[in-house]
């Protein structure tokens, strides 16, 4: 028989409200994948010295298309695409490298192509692929066009050197397109963004989130790094920052939220980064200490995040969070207004 409970000694309603745990409450906000790291050079089918930083996109028959920075034996990069049915193993990579630098065409790619970010834009039915093309002026960034990764539609350079770090947004903001990208300029290393109407010229260029200074986890040098998510509350953007240290320097991960119809504007900037190198392949490689995620996807229920990083320059890992759950953390670890701090 069930002992009687008195009413009285019960907690009230207000109070069991307050006491139940959040949904993100002590749940990291991403989990790395214990099979990490999932792509390394000893998978590539021809021989390479490291494969890391990824484009990443989700294909319409479901399969998940990796594009990688691949660094051969020359020290150079180029492109190469991997494809994989769930997003994590079985992965099928085109025999040779899918998109080679071209300086002949395009000088600027004379030192190779690095570090894709795709974006698919409805309006042009084709994915955008914005890269850094490497030459003796230092990096710029370069724009192409695909349907399928096969072929591609080059635009070459569309911001000159020096500068990195560029998405496209998905859509046209007030009849615009839209680039978020990073300089490199005597007020240092910040993110911008630009307008084009045609995607070849470019204006309004406007500062949209400053490096911290002092002691900050991302003072000094920030940039974008898998490309802004569209959300009801705005544009969720995960970025780098770096912090310099006696022994070297360390690129960790945060989070900003920028108005829908106005990207220049940041409504939220998280207080602390939110990922960083642990783990022994994150820690140790050709660049020790280093998460860089240059793609994502999102799962069919609309919130689950994949998160494809290069760790420590050297291999490609995979990362889950949850759309809701950085957004809830952003409202709670940050504050409005904070493009700029000091």
């Amino acid at each position: 028989m069930n002992p009687l409970i008195d009413p009285a000694a019960l907690p009230e309603a207000s109070a069991l409200e307050q006491a139940k745990p959040e949904p993100c409450a002590d749940v990291p906000l991403f989990t790395r994948y214990s099979g990490n790291p999932i792509l390394s050079r000893q998978h590539w089918p021809y021989p390479i010295n490291s494969v890391f930083n990824a484009g990443a996109v989700r294909l319409p028959d479901g399969d998940t298309l990796l594009l990688c920075r691949v660094e051969d034996r020359s020290g150079l990069s180029h492109l190469c695409a991997a494809r994989s049915q769930n997003g994590i193993d079985g992965w099928h990579i085109d025999p040779k490298p899918t998109l080679m630098a071209s300086p002949r065409d395009y000088p600027e790619e004379i030192w190779g192509i690095e570090d894709p970010r795709i974006t698919y834009v409805p309006e042009l039915e084709k994915y955008a692929v914005a890269y850094t093309s490497f030459a003796r002026g230092g990096p710029g960034v370069s724009l192409a066009l695909t349907k399928d990764f096969r072929s591609f539609e080059r635009f070459g350079v569309i911001m000159p050197p020096e500068d990195k770090d560029a998405a496209l947004l998905p859509r046209r903001i007030n009849g615009y397109w839209a680039l978020i990208h990073r300089p490199m300029t005597v007020l240092g290393a910040h993110m911008w963004i630009s307008y084009s109407p045609d995607l070849q010229h470019w204006g309004s260029h406007k500062v949209i989130l400053e490096a911290r200074r002092g002691g900050w986890w991302d003072a000094n040098k920030i940039g974008l790094c898998s490309p802004p998510i569209e959300t009801p509350s705005g544009w969720l953007m995960i970025y780098h920052g770096v912090r310099r240290t006696a022994s070297g320097s360390i690129y960790r991960l945060g989070l900003a939220l920028f108005d829908l119809e106005h990207p220049e504007i940041c409504l939220q900037r998280g207080s602390s980064w939110i990922f960083g190198p642990d783990a022994s392949y994150e820690r140790t490689g050709d660049v020790h200490d280093v998460v860089f995620p240059c793609g994502q996807t999102i799962a069919a229920d609309g919130d689950t995040i994949n998160l494809y990083y290069g760790a420590a320059d050297s291999t490609i890992a995979l990362a889950t969070g949850s759309i809701r759950c950085l957004l809830s953390w952003l409202d709670a670890n940050s504050s409005a207004g904070v493009g700029s701090e000091q």
